[in-house]
């Protein structure tokens, strides 16, 4: 009865071992399940057999042959893909740090405008003309002031050369 196992456990093996190479050769992905569905057995017979599943397990790690894509990888190659993808990462993390500032920002303007708190732009620009026409009156207000100044300072010589002269002059009787 032993012999009797040990012949079906040999040939299960043997179906494994022709299901990898099978799968290799087709160019098909390799899993545990793939292959123990297609050699007829389960995957707890993969599991028991470590010496079956360490087959699987380096079959899915090597590329098939009649694919011409398939060069041959290197230390140096994953490295260089590495340093470009960890590169790339940095860009994408920089820009959507960016986005997100930006969005937090026309959120914020948003939510100012919408609250009632914020002065919407056009009550905006109307206060800076306001401001700029204080100004401008304030201006003109001195101006004023200093003219008015001089206006009363000419009347005022003008009253005196007008007496000067009346008193110089005599008077028709």
């Amino acid at each position: 009865m032993r012999a009797g196992r040990q012949a079906g456990t040999d040939r299960r093996r043997q179906r494994v071992a022709t299901a990898i190479k099978d799968t290799v050769r087709n160019g098909t992905p390799v899993s545990v399940s793939g292959i123990a569905r297609q050699a007829g057995v389960d995957r707890g017979f993969l599991y028991r057999h470590r010496d079956l599943l360490a087959l699987v397990h380096a079959a899915e790690h090597t590329p098939a042959d009649h694919d011409p894509a398939a060069a041959p990888v290197s230390r140096v190659s994953l490295q260089a893909d590495l340093a470009n993808a960890l590169a790339r990462s940095t860009r994408q993390s920089a820009h959507i740090q960016q986005l997100e500032k930006r969005l937090s920002q026309a959120l914020g303007t948003h939510a100012w405008q919408a609250s009632g708190l914020g002065a919407p732009a056009d009550i905006e620009e109307l206060q800076r003309t306001i401001t700029r026409l204080e100004q401008r009156t304030v201006e003109l207000s001195s101006t004023l002031d200093e003219r008015t100044a001089e206006l009363r300072a000419a009347r005022e010589t003008n009253r005196e050369l007008t007496r000067a002269l009346n008193q110089a002059t005599p008077q028709p009787t």
